[in-house]
Protein backbone atom coordinates (compact mmCIF):
# COMPACT_ATOMS: atom_id res chain seq x y z
CA UNK A 1 0.00 0.00 0.00
CA UNK A 2 1.49 2.99 -0.69
CA UNK A 3 0.82 6.93 0.76
CA UNK A 4 -2.09 7.47 -1.68
CA UNK A 5 -4.30 4.16 -0.86
CA UNK A 6 -4.11 5.46 3.06
CA UNK A 7 -6.84 7.83 1.55
CA UNK A 8 -9.63 5.20 1.66
CA UNK A 9 -8.37 3.77 5.60
CA UNK A 10 -10.67 5.16 8.46
CA UNK A 11 -8.45 6.63 11.11
CA UNK A 12 -11.50 5.84 13.44
CA UNK A 13 -11.31 2.19 12.22
CA UNK A 14 -7.83 2.09 13.67
CA UNK A 15 -8.74 3.55 17.07
CA UNK A 16 -11.37 0.49 16.80
CA UNK A 17 -9.07 -2.24 16.52
CA UNK A 18 -6.75 -0.76 19.21
CA UNK A 19 -8.68 -0.34 21.80
CA UNK A 20 -10.54 -4.19 20.95
CA UNK A 21 -7.12 -5.42 21.49
CA UNK A 22 -6.81 -4.04 24.45
CA UNK A 23 -10.43 -4.97 25.90
CA UNK A 24 -11.01 -8.05 24.01
CA UNK A 25 -14.44 -7.45 24.17
CA UNK A 26 -17.18 -5.54 21.68
CA UNK A 27 -19.25 -4.36 24.62
CA UNK A 28 -16.45 -3.33 26.78
CA UNK A 29 -14.59 -1.03 23.64
CA UNK A 30 -17.65 0.42 23.26
CA UNK A 31 -18.28 1.63 26.73
CA UNK A 32 -14.43 2.83 26.22
CA UNK A 33 -15.04 4.62 23.00
CA UNK A 34 -18.82 5.65 23.97
CA UNK A 35 -20.35 3.82 20.97
CA UNK A 36 -22.85 1.44 20.64
CA UNK A 37 -22.30 -2.16 20.00
CA UNK A 38 -23.65 -1.85 16.40
CA UNK A 39 -21.22 0.73 15.72
CA UNK A 40 -18.04 -1.42 17.00
CA UNK A 41 -19.76 -4.92 15.13
CA UNK A 42 -19.51 -2.82 11.96
CA UNK A 43 -16.30 -1.23 12.32
CA UNK A 44 -14.91 -4.79 13.06
CA UNK A 45 -16.38 -6.03 9.76
CA UNK A 46 -14.55 -3.01 8.29
CA UNK A 47 -11.37 -3.99 9.63
CA UNK A 48 -11.52 -7.97 8.71
CA UNK A 49 -12.40 -7.01 5.19
CA UNK A 50 -9.60 -4.23 5.15
CA UNK A 51 -6.93 -6.67 6.58
CA UNK A 52 -8.28 -9.50 4.79
CA UNK A 53 -8.22 -11.59 8.29
CA UNK A 54 -10.96 -12.00 11.14
CA UNK A 55 -8.55 -11.04 13.42
CA UNK A 56 -10.70 -11.99 16.58
CA UNK A 57 -12.34 -15.01 17.54
CA UNK A 58 -14.03 -15.27 20.48
CA UNK A 59 -13.32 -17.99 22.75
CA UNK A 60 -16.32 -18.04 25.41
CA UNK A 61 -16.34 -14.04 26.63
CA UNK A 62 -13.41 -13.20 25.28
CA UNK A 63 -12.23 -12.40 21.76
CA UNK A 64 -8.34 -13.88 20.75
CA UNK A 65 -7.07 -11.84 18.42
CA UNK A 66 -4.85 -13.85 15.48
CA UNK A 67 -1.37 -14.16 15.20
CA UNK A 68 -2.41 -11.20 12.25
CA UNK A 69 -3.75 -9.17 14.51
CA UNK A 70 -0.82 -8.97 16.93
CA UNK A 71 1.34 -8.43 13.99
CA UNK A 72 -0.46 -5.41 13.28
CA UNK A 73 -1.21 -4.37 16.61
CA UNK A 74 2.82 -4.11 17.09
CA UNK A 75 3.22 -1.99 14.25
CA UNK A 76 0.22 0.25 14.56
CA UNK A 77 0.18 1.13 18.25
CA UNK A 78 3.64 3.42 18.14
CA UNK A 79 2.59 4.46 14.57
CA UNK A 80 -1.02 6.01 16.38
CA UNK A 81 1.51 7.59 19.18
CA UNK A 82 3.67 8.98 16.61
CA UNK A 83 0.20 10.53 14.92
CA UNK A 84 -0.62 11.48 18.54
CA UNK A 85 2.18 13.55 19.23
CA UNK A 86 1.99 14.77 16.04
CA UNK A 87 -1.22 16.44 16.40
CA UNK A 88 -0.24 17.62 20.26
CA UNK A 89 2.74 19.52 18.62
CA UNK A 90 0.33 21.51 16.92
CA UNK A 91 -2.09 22.22 19.67
CA UNK A 92 -1.86 25.13 22.17
CA UNK A 93 -2.49 24.74 26.10
CA UNK A 94 -3.74 27.96 28.19
CA UNK A 95 -4.57 26.98 31.52
CA UNK A 96 -6.80 29.88 32.24
CA UNK A 97 -9.29 29.00 29.41
CA UNK A 98 -8.99 25.27 28.73
CA UNK A 99 -11.45 22.73 29.84
CA UNK A 100 -9.64 19.94 28.91
CA UNK A 101 -10.23 16.64 31.15
CA UNK A 102 -6.89 15.08 32.56
CA UNK A 103 -7.02 11.50 33.98
CA UNK A 104 -4.55 10.63 35.79
CA UNK A 105 -3.71 7.76 38.30
CA UNK A 106 -2.63 7.74 41.75
CA UNK A 107 -1.88 5.60 44.84
CA UNK A 108 -3.92 5.89 47.75
CA UNK A 109 -1.11 7.28 49.79
CA UNK A 110 -0.63 10.27 47.32
CA UNK A 111 -4.28 11.13 46.88
CA UNK A 112 -4.23 11.31 50.60
CA UNK A 113 -1.19 13.45 51.24
CA UNK A 114 0.18 15.38 47.80
CA UNK A 115 -3.15 15.93 46.17
CA UNK A 116 -4.77 18.36 48.37
CA UNK A 117 -2.02 20.73 47.57
CA UNK A 118 -1.61 20.31 44.05
CA UNK A 119 -5.38 20.78 43.24
CA UNK A 120 -5.32 24.06 45.09
CA UNK A 121 -2.71 24.97 42.63
CA UNK A 122 -4.73 23.55 39.67
CA UNK A 123 -8.04 25.18 41.08
CA UNK A 124 -5.96 28.52 41.10
CA UNK A 125 -4.26 28.33 37.86
CA UNK A 126 -6.64 26.31 35.83
CA UNK A 127 -10.53 26.80 36.74
CA UNK A 128 -11.94 25.12 33.98
CA UNK A 129 -9.87 21.79 33.73
CA UNK A 130 -11.47 18.93 35.38
CA UNK A 131 -9.94 16.21 37.18
CA UNK A 132 -10.62 12.52 36.98
CA UNK A 133 -8.44 10.74 39.90
CA UNK A 134 -8.31 6.61 39.63
CA UNK A 135 -6.96 4.21 42.05
CA UNK A 136 -3.80 2.38 40.94
CA UNK A 137 -0.87 0.72 42.12
CA UNK A 138 2.14 -1.39 40.71
CA UNK A 139 -0.39 -4.04 39.37
CA UNK A 140 -3.02 -2.05 38.28
CA UNK A 141 -0.84 1.50 36.87
CA UNK A 142 0.73 -0.40 33.34
CA UNK A 143 -2.40 -1.84 31.85
CA UNK A 144 -4.45 1.41 32.44
CA UNK A 145 -1.55 3.30 31.15
CA UNK A 146 -1.18 1.18 28.14
CA UNK A 147 -4.91 1.03 26.99
CA UNK A 148 -5.24 5.18 27.48
CA UNK A 149 -7.36 4.94 30.41
CA UNK A 150 -4.96 7.47 32.22
CA UNK A 151 -2.27 9.68 30.86
CA UNK A 152 -0.05 9.74 33.75
CA UNK A 153 0.51 7.73 37.10
CA UNK A 154 1.83 8.20 40.36
CA UNK A 155 2.82 5.33 42.84
CA UNK A 156 5.57 2.83 43.14
CA UNK A 157 5.95 0.74 39.79
CA UNK A 158 7.73 -1.83 39.05
CA UNK A 159 7.55 -2.78 34.52
CA UNK A 160 5.61 -0.46 32.34
CA UNK A 161 4.17 -0.02 29.00
CA UNK A 162 7.11 0.00 26.77
CA UNK A 163 5.79 2.81 25.13
CA UNK A 164 5.97 4.55 28.75
CA UNK A 165 8.43 6.90 30.49
CA UNK A 166 9.32 7.42 34.05
CA UNK A 167 10.92 9.91 36.82
CA UNK A 168 11.30 9.65 40.36
CA UNK A 169 9.66 12.43 41.66
CA UNK A 170 10.78 11.62 45.64
CA UNK A 171 13.03 9.21 47.87
CA UNK A 172 10.90 8.63 50.98
CA UNK A 173 11.74 6.85 54.07
CA UNK A 174 8.84 5.20 56.40
CA UNK A 175 7.66 6.54 59.82
CA UNK A 176 6.06 4.86 62.61
CA UNK A 177 2.88 6.30 63.37
CA UNK A 178 1.35 5.92 67.04
CA UNK A 179 -1.52 7.79 69.38
CA UNK A 180 -0.74 6.13 72.82
CA UNK A 181 0.55 8.66 75.35
CA UNK A 182 3.95 6.71 76.55
CA UNK A 183 6.93 9.02 76.51
CA UNK A 184 10.18 8.39 74.82
CA UNK A 185 10.87 6.28 71.52
CA UNK A 186 9.41 2.62 70.59
CA UNK A 187 12.17 0.04 71.44
CA UNK A 188 12.26 -3.51 68.95
CA UNK A 189 11.11 -5.25 71.52
CA UNK A 190 8.12 -2.83 72.60
CA UNK A 191 7.53 -2.34 68.53
CA UNK A 192 7.68 -6.58 67.58
CA UNK A 193 5.16 -6.61 71.08
CA UNK A 194 2.71 -3.81 69.84
CA UNK A 195 -0.50 -4.51 67.60
CA UNK A 196 0.00 -3.34 64.30
CA UNK A 197 -2.33 -1.54 61.61
CA UNK A 198 -1.44 -2.17 58.03
CA UNK A 199 -2.75 0.06 55.13
CA UNK A 200 -3.27 -2.65 51.91
CA UNK A 201 -5.09 -2.15 48.81
CA UNK A 202 -5.51 -5.76 48.55
CA UNK A 203 -6.17 -6.73 51.79
CA UNK A 204 -2.54 -8.62 52.80
CA UNK A 205 -1.34 -9.01 56.21
CA UNK A 206 2.08 -8.56 55.71
CA UNK A 207 4.33 -5.51 53.61
CA UNK A 208 7.72 -4.53 53.73
CA UNK A 209 8.37 -3.78 57.34
CA UNK A 210 7.44 -7.91 57.90
CA UNK A 211 10.35 -8.48 55.43
CA UNK A 212 12.60 -6.71 57.37
CA UNK A 213 12.01 -8.08 60.36
CA UNK A 214 12.67 -11.54 58.95
CA UNK A 215 16.58 -10.43 58.65
CA UNK A 216 16.50 -9.95 62.39
CA UNK A 217 14.48 -12.86 63.10
CA UNK A 218 12.06 -11.01 64.27
CA UNK A 219 8.42 -10.49 63.77
CA UNK A 220 5.40 -8.31 64.43
CA UNK A 221 1.92 -9.06 65.11
CA UNK A 222 -1.47 -7.00 61.98
CA UNK A 223 -4.50 -6.90 64.12
CA UNK A 224 -5.96 -4.53 61.58
CA UNK A 225 -5.61 -4.52 57.80
CA UNK A 226 -7.45 -1.04 56.16
CA UNK A 227 -7.64 -0.31 52.58
CA UNK A 228 -6.73 3.81 52.65
CA UNK A 229 -4.94 6.11 54.73
CA UNK A 230 -7.66 8.33 55.37
CA UNK A 231 -9.26 7.58 58.56
CA UNK A 232 -5.91 6.25 59.98
CA UNK A 233 -5.90 8.46 63.03
CA UNK A 234 -8.91 7.94 64.18
CA UNK A 235 -8.59 4.25 64.11
CA UNK A 236 -5.13 4.32 66.25
CA UNK A 237 -6.68 6.93 68.70
CA UNK A 238 -7.13 5.56 72.09
CA UNK A 239 -5.05 2.21 71.36
CA UNK A 240 -1.58 1.02 71.61
CA UNK A 241 -1.95 0.12 68.08
CA UNK A 242 1.11 1.43 65.85
CA UNK A 243 1.49 1.84 61.89
CA UNK A 244 4.50 2.55 59.53
CA UNK A 245 3.66 4.94 56.72
CA UNK A 246 5.65 7.00 54.19
CA UNK A 247 7.07 10.40 55.89
CA UNK A 248 5.10 12.42 54.06
CA UNK A 249 1.93 10.62 54.52
CA UNK A 250 3.21 10.66 58.25
CA UNK A 251 3.31 14.71 58.18
CA UNK A 252 -0.31 14.88 56.69
CA UNK A 253 -1.62 12.59 59.39
CA UNK A 254 -0.05 14.19 62.42
CA UNK A 255 -1.00 17.93 61.09
CA UNK A 256 -4.52 16.83 61.51
CA UNK A 257 -3.96 15.68 65.39
CA UNK A 258 -3.98 12.99 67.72
CA UNK A 259 -1.23 10.92 66.65
CA UNK A 260 2.85 11.49 66.19
CA UNK A 261 5.34 10.20 63.68
CA UNK A 262 8.74 8.97 65.18
CA UNK A 263 11.34 6.98 63.29
CA UNK A 264 11.33 3.30 62.88
CA UNK A 265 13.52 0.97 65.58
CA UNK A 266 15.11 -0.80 62.74
CA UNK A 267 17.00 0.16 60.11
CA UNK A 268 14.64 0.07 56.65
CA UNK A 269 15.32 0.83 53.01
CA UNK A 270 13.93 3.95 51.72
CA UNK A 271 11.47 3.55 49.06
CA UNK A 272 10.97 6.16 45.25
CA UNK A 273 8.03 7.43 44.37
CA UNK A 274 7.44 7.19 40.69
CA UNK A 275 5.70 9.27 37.96
CA UNK A 276 4.84 7.17 35.01
CA UNK A 277 3.72 8.56 31.54
CA UNK A 278 2.04 7.85 28.38
CA UNK A 279 4.50 8.04 25.51
CA UNK A 280 2.10 9.26 23.25
CA UNK A 281 1.71 12.14 25.26
CA UNK A 282 5.12 13.03 26.05
CA UNK A 283 5.16 16.56 24.07
CA UNK A 284 0.97 17.47 24.34
CA UNK A 285 1.02 20.58 26.11
CA UNK A 286 -1.33 19.90 28.31
CA UNK A 287 0.19 17.14 29.45
CA UNK A 288 3.69 18.51 29.79
CA UNK A 289 1.58 21.64 32.07
CA UNK A 290 0.38 19.07 34.56
CA UNK A 291 2.97 16.88 35.04
CA UNK A 292 5.32 19.89 36.12
CA UNK A 293 2.32 21.03 38.49
CA UNK A 294 2.94 17.24 39.86
CA UNK A 295 6.84 17.57 39.72
CA UNK A 296 6.28 20.87 41.76
CA UNK A 297 4.08 19.76 44.50
CA UNK A 298 4.68 15.76 44.58
CA UNK A 299 8.38 16.10 44.65
CA UNK A 300 11.09 16.37 46.93
CA UNK A 301 10.56 19.81 48.64
CA UNK A 302 14.18 19.99 48.77
CA UNK A 303 14.05 19.61 45.08
CA UNK A 304 12.33 22.20 44.43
Amino acid sequence: MNRNDLRRVDLNLLIVFETLMHERSVTRAAEKLFLGQPAISAALSRLRGLFDDPLFVRTGRSMEPSARAVEIFALLSPALDSISTAVSRASEFDPATSTAVFRIGLSDDVEFALLPPLLKRLRAEAPGIVLVIRRVNYILAPPLLASGEISIAVSYTNDLPANAKRKVLRRSRPKLLRADTMPGPISLDDFCARPHALVSFAGDLSGFIDTELEKVERKRHVVLAVPQFNGLSTLLSGTDIVATVPDYTAEALTAAGGVRAEDLPLEMPGFELHMAWRGAQDNDPGERWLRSRIQMFFGDPDSL
